[in-house]
Protein backbone atom coordinates (compact mmCIF):
# COMPACT_ATOMS: atom_id res chain seq x y z
CA UNK A 1 0.00 0.00 0.00
CA UNK A 2 1.38 3.42 -0.95
CA UNK A 3 1.75 6.13 1.69
CA UNK A 4 -0.91 8.88 1.25
CA UNK A 5 -0.15 12.48 0.29
CA UNK A 6 2.57 14.56 1.92
CA UNK A 7 1.79 16.11 5.31
CA UNK A 8 1.08 19.87 5.40
CA UNK A 9 2.68 20.56 8.75
CA UNK A 10 3.59 19.96 12.35
CA UNK A 11 4.69 22.47 14.97
CA UNK A 12 8.09 21.63 16.48
CA UNK A 13 7.75 18.91 19.06
CA UNK A 14 10.53 17.25 21.06
CA UNK A 15 9.86 13.78 22.41
CA UNK A 16 11.74 11.66 24.94
CA UNK A 17 11.65 8.12 23.58
CA UNK A 18 12.40 5.09 25.78
CA UNK A 19 15.62 3.33 24.85
CA UNK A 20 13.88 -0.01 24.19
CA UNK A 21 11.84 1.39 21.27
CA UNK A 22 13.99 4.29 20.03
CA UNK A 23 14.97 2.78 16.66
CA UNK A 24 11.41 1.54 16.00
CA UNK A 25 10.11 5.04 16.69
CA UNK A 26 12.59 6.55 14.22
CA UNK A 27 11.43 3.94 11.67
CA UNK A 28 7.76 4.82 12.31
CA UNK A 29 8.28 8.51 11.58
CA UNK A 30 10.61 7.98 8.60
CA UNK A 31 9.28 4.92 6.78
CA UNK A 32 5.56 5.08 7.61
CA UNK A 33 4.89 8.79 8.12
CA UNK A 34 7.43 9.92 5.48
CA UNK A 35 9.62 12.34 7.44
CA UNK A 36 13.34 12.48 6.71
CA UNK A 37 16.33 12.79 9.00
CA UNK A 38 17.42 16.43 9.03
CA UNK A 39 20.23 15.97 11.56
CA UNK A 40 21.46 13.20 13.81
CA UNK A 41 24.32 14.58 15.93
CA UNK A 42 24.72 11.26 17.77
CA UNK A 43 23.00 7.91 18.32
CA UNK A 44 20.73 9.37 21.02
CA UNK A 45 19.23 12.28 19.06
CA UNK A 46 17.45 12.41 15.71
CA UNK A 47 15.90 15.53 14.20
CA UNK A 48 13.25 14.83 11.58
CA UNK A 49 11.58 17.10 9.06
CA UNK A 50 8.78 16.98 6.51
CA UNK A 51 10.30 19.96 4.69
CA UNK A 52 8.78 22.73 6.80
CA UNK A 53 8.35 21.40 10.34
CA UNK A 54 10.53 19.53 12.80
CA UNK A 55 10.24 16.65 15.23
CA UNK A 56 13.07 15.88 17.64
CA UNK A 57 13.47 12.39 19.08
CA UNK A 58 15.72 12.10 22.14
CA UNK A 59 16.64 8.71 23.60
CA UNK A 60 15.43 8.45 27.20
CA UNK A 61 17.32 5.95 29.32
CA UNK A 62 15.68 4.19 32.24
CA UNK A 63 16.34 6.04 35.48
CA UNK A 64 16.63 9.49 33.88
CA UNK A 65 14.38 12.05 35.46
CA UNK A 66 11.77 13.64 33.23
CA UNK A 67 8.96 16.02 34.07
CA UNK A 68 7.92 16.24 30.43
CA UNK A 69 4.29 15.45 29.69
CA UNK A 70 2.69 15.14 26.27
CA UNK A 71 -0.94 14.64 25.37
CA UNK A 72 -0.51 14.19 21.61
CA UNK A 73 1.08 15.59 18.49
CA UNK A 74 -0.94 16.48 15.41
CA UNK A 75 -0.13 16.33 11.73
CA UNK A 76 -2.18 18.52 9.37
CA UNK A 77 -3.44 16.95 6.14
CA UNK A 78 -4.68 18.66 2.97
CA UNK A 79 -8.18 17.17 2.70
CA UNK A 80 -10.88 15.31 4.59
CA UNK A 81 -10.32 12.32 2.28
CA UNK A 82 -6.61 12.31 3.18
CA UNK A 83 -7.57 11.59 6.80
CA UNK A 84 -9.26 8.36 5.71
CA UNK A 85 -6.41 7.43 3.36
CA UNK A 86 -3.83 7.88 6.17
CA UNK A 87 -6.02 5.85 8.52
CA UNK A 88 -6.26 3.00 6.01
CA UNK A 89 -2.52 3.12 5.26
CA UNK A 90 -1.40 3.11 8.89
CA UNK A 91 -3.95 0.44 9.82
CA UNK A 92 -2.60 -1.77 7.03
CA UNK A 93 0.91 -1.28 8.48
CA UNK A 94 -0.26 -2.60 11.85
CA UNK A 95 -0.19 0.78 13.61
CA UNK A 96 -2.56 0.74 16.63
CA UNK A 97 -5.58 2.98 15.98
CA UNK A 98 -6.93 4.60 19.16
CA UNK A 99 -9.88 6.53 17.65
CA UNK A 100 -11.04 5.91 14.07
CA UNK A 101 -11.71 8.79 11.67
CA UNK A 102 -14.59 11.06 12.60
CA UNK A 103 -15.83 14.53 11.75
CA UNK A 104 -15.94 16.84 14.77
CA UNK A 105 -18.32 19.66 15.70
CA UNK A 106 -15.92 22.24 14.25
CA UNK A 107 -16.03 20.35 10.91
CA UNK A 108 -12.46 19.11 11.30
CA UNK A 109 -11.84 15.43 10.62
CA UNK A 110 -9.25 13.31 12.37
CA UNK A 111 -8.17 9.99 13.79
CA UNK A 112 -5.69 9.03 16.50
CA UNK A 113 -3.09 6.28 16.56
CA UNK A 114 -0.10 5.36 18.72
CA UNK A 115 3.51 5.31 17.61
CA UNK A 116 5.91 2.59 18.86
CA UNK A 117 6.67 4.66 22.00
CA UNK A 118 2.91 4.78 22.79
CA UNK A 119 2.68 8.50 21.98
CA UNK A 120 -0.76 9.56 20.80
CA UNK A 121 -0.58 10.93 17.23
CA UNK A 122 -3.47 12.77 15.55
CA UNK A 123 -3.84 13.07 11.76
CA UNK A 124 -6.32 15.82 10.95
CA UNK A 125 -7.77 18.19 8.39
CA UNK A 126 -9.10 21.53 9.57
CA UNK A 127 -12.00 23.22 7.72
CA UNK A 128 -9.64 26.08 6.84
CA UNK A 129 -6.79 23.82 5.65
CA UNK A 130 -5.76 24.13 2.00
CA UNK A 131 -7.49 21.60 -0.19
CA UNK A 132 -6.34 19.80 -3.28
CA UNK A 133 -8.29 17.70 -5.76
CA UNK A 134 -8.77 14.13 -4.48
Amino acid sequence: MTRPAHLIGLAHVALRIPDHCFSQTVEFYTHLVGMTVDWSPDEDNVYLTNGTDNLALHRHMMGQESNARLDHIGFILDSMHAVDRWHDFLSAQGVPIVHPPCTHRDRSRSFYCRDPAAILVQFMCLPSAPTQPN
